[in-house]
């Protein structure tokens, strides 16, 4: 899957905000979350989240790749938000563990977009990120074979290290192998395996599979039923 990375998962969500005042509020909004990070205090206890961040992207700013192009905003009716990040775990544990962690913080930021239905119940707000997220196309990720805990616990690792190397021409024979022996104990979670991550259980599988086809775009006849989709 091209959003996969070994371990880590990109996630890229673009919803639509009606020019003018709306745009003017979700600067506002987000001007106050910097000012009061307490709203996304759950945020911080997720840790197998890389990054997550929200962009407001005004009809004008689309990139002009040829003057001959017409400008974006003319084809345009909305601005967007655009919501970025990138995590280790499933799409549906992310989901789950964004909605249960910060509800109040994700109904903050979106209110602005075009039919959010708030973030619970979490159905309607799974078919509303799954209806407006954009399928990545090229993904690169310098430790693809590693989680965010994988990074982290390897550097406490190399930190253990580097203080026993300073202290082995010193140090007696005896009295370092018990240090280097106290150091593999306490570092035994920085030896984990690397590599793609595995399912969290075929049912996973299978729910990820059926939602790819069913919000796949290419997939849809017209007059067909479809979710209640924001984008446009």
């Amino acid at each position: 899957m091209s959003n996969i990375a070994g371990k880590a998962y990109a996630m890229n969500v673009l919803t639509p905000i009606r020019p003018g005042f709306r745009t003017w509020l979700t600067r506002l909004i987000f001007w106050i979350s910097h000012s009061a990070p307490s709203q996304l205090a759950g945020l911080l206890g997720l840790k197998f989240i890389h990054f997550a961040r929200w962009v407001v992207i005004r009809r004008a700013d689309w990139p002009h790749v040829s003057p001959d192009q017409p400008k974006p905003a003319a084809a345009l009716r909305n601005d967007y938000m655009l919501f970025l990040s990138n995590f280790n775990g499933t799409w549906d544990q992310y989901i789950d563990a964004f909605a249960d962690g910060i509800p109040t913080g994700l109904d903050f930021l979106w209110y602005t977009s075009t039919k959010y239905p708030h973030s619970i119940p979490i159905a309607a707000f799974k078919d509303y990120i799954a209806a407006n997220q954009i399928q990545t196309g090229y993904y690169y990720n310098a430790t693809p074979g590693a989680a965010q805990r994988d990074i982290v616990q390897a550097l406490q690792l190399r930190d253990a290290l580097v203080a026993l190397a300073r202290e082995h021409p010193a140090a007696e024979p005896a009295a370092f192998a018990i240090k280097y022996n106290q150091m593999l104990a306490d570092r035994q979670k920085a030896f984990g395996a690397h590599g793609i991550a595995p399912a969290a259980s075929p049912a996973t599988e299978r729910a990820e599979a059926a939602r790819r086809r069913y919000f796949d775009r290419s997939q849809w006849l017209p007059g067909a039923p479809r979710p209640d989709q924001a984008t446009g």
